[in-house]
C-alpha cells in the first residue's frame, strides 16, 4: 500500500495531497535556505504563529457576509494579512526599541497566537457547524482536502519557488555580506522584507498540510540538513529543496497509506529522519566522516611515533602502535624492525631533524608554521631547500638499531 502511495496510485485525493505537499516541501526548503543563511530562522516562528488571528477573523468576516467561513482562499488571505502585520511588528520593535530580535519575536508570536486562540474559542462557541475542522490549521489536516484547496497549495508553492529562483542572486549577496550588497545597489531593507515575504507565503500555503506550528520545521530542517552536504550556496539551495520535497513526498505517502496518521507530523518526522542521515553520513561534516578522520589521524600519529621509536632504538609499549607496525610490515613481533621498517624509521628521524632546523631558521618562518609532526617535508619545501638543509645537517648517519 505504501508503494502505491509513493507511485501516486492510491487514489485521486491522495495524489493531490502528495503532489501539493511535495511542491510545498521544495518551496519551503529553498526559501528556508536564505532564512538560515541570513540567521533569521526564528522569524519564521513569529510568522507562523501570527497567522492564527487572521484565520479566525477571516472566518468570522466570511460568515457575516453570508459566505462559507471555511473557504480556503479566504482563510489563507486572512492568514497572510495577519502574519504580515506580525512581521512588520517584529521589524518595528527591532528597529525602534531596545528589544533584540529574539525578544521581539517572542513578544509578537505570543500575543498574536494568544489572540488567535481566543478567536477560535469564540468561533466554537457560536454553534455554527461551519466552524468544524478550523482547528486543523494548528497541526494541519488533509483528510478532507478538496481539489480546489490542493490546487491553491500546489500553485502557491510553485509560484513561491519561481520567485525564489528570480531573487536568488541578491538574496545570496544579502545573506553573506549585507554591506557589499548595499554597495552593489541592492536595497537591503526591501530585500530582507522580500525574504520574509517568501517565508510568509510558504507558511500560509502550508497551513492546510502541516499547520502553523509545524511549518517552521519545514523551513528550517531541510536547509540544516543540506548544510552538512555542501559549502556552496547554489548547491545548498538544490539539496535543501530536494530534502524538503522528498520528506513531503514520503510523509504524505505514509500518511495516505495509513489514514490514522496525520500528514503534517509525519512529514516533519520524515524531514527529521533525513536530517539524522545527513548528520551521520555526510561525507565531510557528518559524524561518521569525523570518526573516520579521527581514526586516520590517530593511526598516522601512532605510526609516526612508532617509527621514531624504532629509529632511536626505544622500546614500544603502546599496543596499538605495535599492531600498526606489524600490520604495515615495518616490525617483527619481538619489536625488531624489518628492512622496510629500518628505511622508514631512518627517513622519519631525518625528517624530524630537518623540521627542527626549519623551525629554528627565520628564513623558513612560513614553512615552519605548517609543522604538525605529520606533514611530509617534501610537500612544504622545494628540493633545493631540502638540499640546503641537508647540507647544514651533514650526510645521513647510520641509525643504530
Amino acid at each position: 500500500m505504501l508503494w502505491s502511495a509513493l507511485t501516486l496510485q492510491l487514489g485521486y485525493n491522495a495524489t493531490l495531497v502528495t503532489i501539493g505537499a511535495t511542491l510545498l516541501g521544495i518551496a519551503a526548503g529553498v526559501t528556508g535556505t536564505f532564512l538560515y543563511l541570513r540567521k533569521r530562522a526564528l522569524v519564521s516562528d513569529a510568522i507562523s504563529h501570527a497567522t492564527l488571528p487572521g484565520v479566525g477573523l477571516a472566518f468570522i468576516l466570511m460568515v457575516l457576509l453570508g459566505g462559507d467561513g471555511r473557504s480556503l482562499p479566504g482563510l489563507l488571505l486572512g492568514a497572510a494579512i495577519s502574519s504580515w502585520m506580525g512581521l512588520l511588528c517584529v521589524n518595528w520593535l527591532t528597529r525602534h526599541t531596545r528589544l533584540s530580535e529574539d525578544a521581539a519575536i517572542g513578544a509578537v508570536l505570543s500575543v498574536f497566537f494568544g489572540f488567535g486562540i481566543v478567536l477560535l474559542t469564540v468561533i466554537q462557541s457560536l454553534g455554527s457547524g461551519r466552524a468544524a475542522g478550523l482547528e486543523g490549521f494548528l497541526l494541519g489536516a488533509t483528510a478532507g482536502m478538496l481539489f480546489n484547496e490542493a490546487l491553491v497549495i500546489a500553485v502557491g508553492g510553485a509560484l513561491t519557488l519561481v520567485a525564489v529562483m528570480i531573487l536568488r542572486r541578491p538574496m545570496t549577496l544579502l545573506a553573506f555580506d549585507p554591506e557589499y550588497a548595499a554597495a552593489r545597489g541592492i536595497n537591503v531593507a526591501r530585500m530582507d522584507l522580500a525574504i520574509m515575504a517568501l517565508a510568509l507565503a510558504v507558511t500560509v500555503i502550508g497551513l492546510k498540510i502541516v499547520g502553523l506550528i509545524l511549518i517552521v520545521a519545514m523551513l528550517i530542517i531541510p536547509p540544516v540538513s543540506a548544510r552538512f552536504w555542501t559549502d556552496r550556496t547554489d548547491h545548498m539551495v538544490l539539496v535543501s529543496g530536494l530534502c524538503g520535497g522528498v520528506a513531503s513526498w514520503i510523509g504524505a505517502a505514509v500518511s495516505a497509506s495509513a489514514p490514522a496518521l496525520p500528514t503534517g507530523p509525519i512529514i516533519v518526522l520524515t524531514s527529521f529522519a533525513l536530517f539524522v542521515l545527513s548528520l551521520l553520513l555526510a561525507p565531510r561534516r557528518g559524524v561518521l566522516a569525523a570518526v573516520i578522520r579521527h581514526r586516520r589521524f590517530q593511526r598516522r600519529v601512532h605510526l609516526r611515533q612508532g617509527l621514531l621509536a624504532l629509529a632511536q632504538g626505544q622500546p614500544i609499549y603502546e599496543a596499538y602502535t605495535m599492531r600498526l607496525l606489524l600490520r604495515s610490515g615495518l616490525a617483527h613481533a619481538d619489536g625488531v624492525p624489518t628492512d622496510a621498517g629500518k628505511a622508514r624509521a631512518a627517513k622519519a628521524l631525518r625528517d624530524e631533524t630537518r623540521w627542527q632546523m626549519v623551525r629554528q631558521d627565520q628564513a623558513f618562518e612560513s614553512a615552519a608554521a605548517l609543522y604538525d609532526g605529520l606533514r611530509d617535508i617534501e610537500t612544504v619545501l622545494t628540493p633545493d631547500q631540502i638540499q640546503e638543509i641537508d647540507r647544514r645537517m651533514g650526510g645521513p648517519k647510520e641509525v643504530t638499531l
